[in-house]
Formats: structure tokens, C-alpha cells, sequence
């Protein structure tokens, strides 16, 4: 029940920062989808490709359709996150998985159209959310993996908030 509240609180809160915006035809129903993705990482530890999917067709077609001039920044924004998140995936640890990686091109793709501020903040801010719970897993020693799509999704609300 309180993910429904989750989605409403971050509805919300987007609706309210980015005013009357084609983002917010887009980012309303995508919450929905960011909400479910955000519950079945942290219960599954998986971020599973058809919702992922999903995300992207509820994102990527009506942004391309209603606000085609911002169209070069969000594939350049998608891109970027792409493979900047691949290249994290393919260091030695398993990191991160290749979910987070699709997770983050879409919401690059999605910031992209935000501006290249929206983009920067979204990519950084996953890191400073799941920073200090990292380090403390660390120091008491709990070697329980930490999912990463509740970060990356949160991470594109404030990127997209500020």
C-alpha cells in the first residue's frame, strides 16, 4: 500500500516542479512504472527487461512525438548514460547489472530532454543515495548486494525536480 502513496508523494512533487510541461504528460504515467520497478529491484534483485521495456515505450514515444526539437540531447543524454553506466557494469565486482544499465539510458533519455543540468544531476545523485548506505554495509560487514534501480529512479526525480 505505501508504494501507492510513493507514487502519488512522487507525482506530486514532480508535477509541482516542472509546471506545465510536455515532461509531465510523459513523467506522471512513468512514475507508476518507476514505482514497480523500484519494489520488484528491492524484493527480486532484478529489474526485469519488460518493464524496463515499458518504461522506455511510455517515455521515449510520446516525448519523441510532442517535443521532437529536444529529440538530439535526449539520444546524446541516453547514449551517455549508456555507456557510462556499461562501463561501471563491466568492472570486476558485479556492481552493478545490466538492468541498471537499460534502467539508466531510458531515464538518460528522459533527462535529456530536461536539459544537460537535469542529465548531470540524475547520473550523480544515484551515487549519493546509495553512497552512505554502501559504506555502511561495508563497515558492519553485511554483504547483502544493494539494488541499484530505487537509486537511479530517484535520481531522475531530483534531476528532473531541479
Amino acid at each position: 500500500m505505501w508504494t501507492v502513496g510513493a507514487g502519488a508523494l512522487t507525482s506530486g512533487a514532480l508535477a509541482a516542479a516542472l509546471g506545465p510541461s510536455p515532461l509531465l504528460l510523459v513523467v506522471l504515467p512513468a512514475t507508476a512504472l518507476g514505482v514497480l520497478l523500484a519494489v520488484v529491484d528491492v524484493r527480486c534483485r532484478r529489474l526485469p527487461d519488460r518493464l524496463v521495456a515499458a518504461l522506455a515505450l511510455v517515455t521515449v514515444v510520446p516525448l519523441t512525438l510532442v517535443a521532437p526539437g529536444g529529440l538530439p540531447r535526449a539520444v546524446a543524454a541516453a547514449g551517455l548514460s549508456g555507456v557510462a553506466y556499461l562501463s561501471i557494469a563491466l568492472l570486476p565486482g558485479r556492481g552493478l547489472g545490466f538492468g541498471d544499465v537499460k534502467l539508466a539510458t531510458v531515464l538518460g533519455f528522459l533527462l535529456g530532454f530536461a536539459g544537460w543540468p537535469a542529465v548531470l544531476t540524475g547520473l550523480l545523485a544515484p551515487h549519493l543515495i546509495n553512497g552512505p548506505a554502501a559504506v555502511v554495509l561495508l563497515i558492519t560487514r553485511r554483504g547483502r548486494s544493494l539494488p541499484f534501480g530505487p537509486a537511479l529512479l530517484a535520481g531522475a526525480v531530483v534531476g528532473l525536480a531541479v
